[in-house]
């Protein structure tokens, strides 16, 4: 068969004028490229022990930690608003920390009865549960410290018992996001021998160590531990993005269902190579530094905040990202819904 080359001519004005699919709403609507939807965002949620209780994070404008009676109720709504799946990430008592971060390996822990209360209340929302020591740890850090080291190989022998507890509570998806070498492979194993093949591994594959982290660690309480130590000897460095495909593959190798990209709006070219470069979906978080400065501008008037959380949350997806972690969620729902 013989083919046929289209010779188009050059575009030129006034024959074609870009404007004037962008002159009416429903036009704009029409050619659209993108669209952000409710099914494409995934809640963050704090949790603490207690009864109907809320506090808020100060650094983190309309984020409260709750405790699980409300989490059942909150639950709930976000599923209504067509949200299908919520993070949770727990506030641990003081007295419960330590070194190794044991907590972590109790079946009755705070994010093991979230997640069976959330599953039992609410069975068709998915849940994801944080794979990571820092906010059981006394050091504020997500590995097993010894003279100031994290010690890699025997970090990953309890986060594959963590994952394990937490995929026998009802977890449907275990994301590992502490930045430990090899830790996917050895979850994916522990998962198979235990007979939870079912249960996915979202794997924190490219995760740098942010300066945007600082509210998040105000909202599960480790920053105070962590002290004037950081992350930098296990999270990404900021100026590599090669190092990050390289980390992805890796993890998808290992047995990664789906990889992460944290944060989402100051990385989007590592969001947009990821999503061209693998065919396992790509999921970005809006992490909570990001979050709070749109919420902090828009408290000072100098910004909106609905539309420019919207405007961010388009670009992530534009990029590639096929799901968002954004503490926005609800809210955005709620107006895509209107």
């Amino acid at each position: 068969m013989s083919s046929v080359t289209c010779h188009l001519p050059p575009v030129t004005f006034p024959s074609t004028r870009l404007r004037r699919a962008r002159m009416q709403p429903w036009l704009r609507e029409l050619v659209a490229e993108h669209r952000l939807h409710p099914s494409d965002l995934v809640w963050p949620v704090f949790i603490q022990e207690g009864k109907n209780q809320e506090t808020p994070v100060a650094s983190m404008p309309g984020v409260s930690r709750i405790t699980l009676d409300i989490l059942v109720k909150k639950a709930k709504k976000a599923q209504a608003l067509g949200i299908p799946a919520i993070a949770l990430f727990p506030l641990v008592d003081a007295q419960r920390k330590s070194p190794l971060g044991d907590e972590a390996l109790f079946k009755d822990n705070l994010i093991c009865r979230a997640i069976s209360e959330v599953k039992n209340t609410v069975p068709e929302l998915g849940i994801i549960a944080d794979v990571a020591l820092d906010p059981y740890t006394s050091h504020g850090q997500d590995g097993i410290v010894e003279n100031g080291k994290i010690l890699n190989d025997a970090t990953v022998e309890i986060l594959c018992k963590q994952a394990i507890n937490q995929a026998r509570a009802g977890c449907d998806i275990v994301a590992p996001s502490d930045m430990m070498d090899g830790r996917v492979g050895k979850i994916r194993a522990a998962l198979e021998a235990e007979n939870l093949s079912d249960t996915l591994i979202l794997s924190y594959a490219a995760k740098y160590a942010s300066s945007l982290y600082g509210p998040f660690r105000d909202a599960v309480d480790s920053a105070k531990y962590l002290g004037a130590a950081d992350k930098r000897s296990y999270q990404m460095d900021c100026a590599n993005g090669d190092e990050a495909m390289r980390e992805i593959a890796m993890d998808i190798q290992e047995g990664a269902d789906l990889v992460m990209v944290k944060p989402a709006g100051f990385y989007l070219d590592i969001v947009a190579r990821a999503s061209s470069a693998f065919a396992v979906p790509v999921v970005a978080y809006q992490v909570s530094g990001e979050y709070a400065m749109i919420k902090a501008a828009a408290a000072n008037g100098w910004l909106d905040a609905q539309a420019v959380m919207l405007e961010s949350l388009l670009a992530i997806k534009r990029a590639g990202a096929r799901a968002i972690l954004t503490y926005a969620a609800c809210d955005v729902a709620k107006q895509l819904g209107r």
